[in-house]
């Protein structure tokens, strides 16, 4: 699930600019909170290319790095040496949510795919944060920090590494 949700976060994140990102970085943290206010936080680092590139470095509370293209999802976990390969329906076309999402407010911006809302902050035409309720009812949240936008990014980076002695299951 949390692969799904960063390859939707990421395109979604896209939307905000509104002014053709063609690539975007930035150091991000996220909380997720459940119905009893218990939180858990989470750090590291994004680099996405559009169409659909994107890696997601998670540095704490645990070391994770999800790799995101237009078919497929790979988490690479090394703390339990373990990836896992997801495929992504082909038919996933998130441009079409950056599309039709509306502005809600003077930096709010309304995005809706497959039944999840997702509230995007934007200031001068910069990403700020993502919050959205997920498939378990938990407050999420995503801020990002140090954001760079439409710099020049080696497509090699989308390339997941992960050594070959790693367990790996395949979805």
């Amino acid at each position: 699930m949390k692969y799904k949700i960063a390859f939707l976060l990421f395109y979604t994140q896209i939307f905000a600019s509104i002014n053709n990102i063609t690539t975007f970085e930035a150091d991000f943290t996220q909380t997720v909170t459940d119905d009893k206010k218990k939180e858990l936080h989470y750090s590291g680092y994004l680099i996405a290319s559009s169409p659909q590139n994107a890696k997601w470095t998670y540095i704490t509370p645990i070391k994770k790095t999800i790799y995101i293209n237009k078919f497929q999802a790979t988490i690479v976990e090394p703390e339990i040496e373990q990836v896992i390969k997801r495929k992504i329906s082909s038919n996933f076309d998130f441009f079409k949510i950056i599309e039709n999402a509306k502005k809600i407010d003077k930096n709010l911006y309304l995005a809706k795919y497959d039944y999840t809302s997702f509230t995007l902050e934007v200031k001068n035409n910069i990403l700020i944060s993502i919050s959205y309720l997920d498939q378990l009812e938990n407050s999420v949240k995503i801020v990002f920090k140090n954001q760079s936008q439409n710099k020049k990014i080696d497509k090699n980076i989308f390339i997941p590494k992960y050594p070959l002695d790693f367990d790996i299951i395949r979805d």
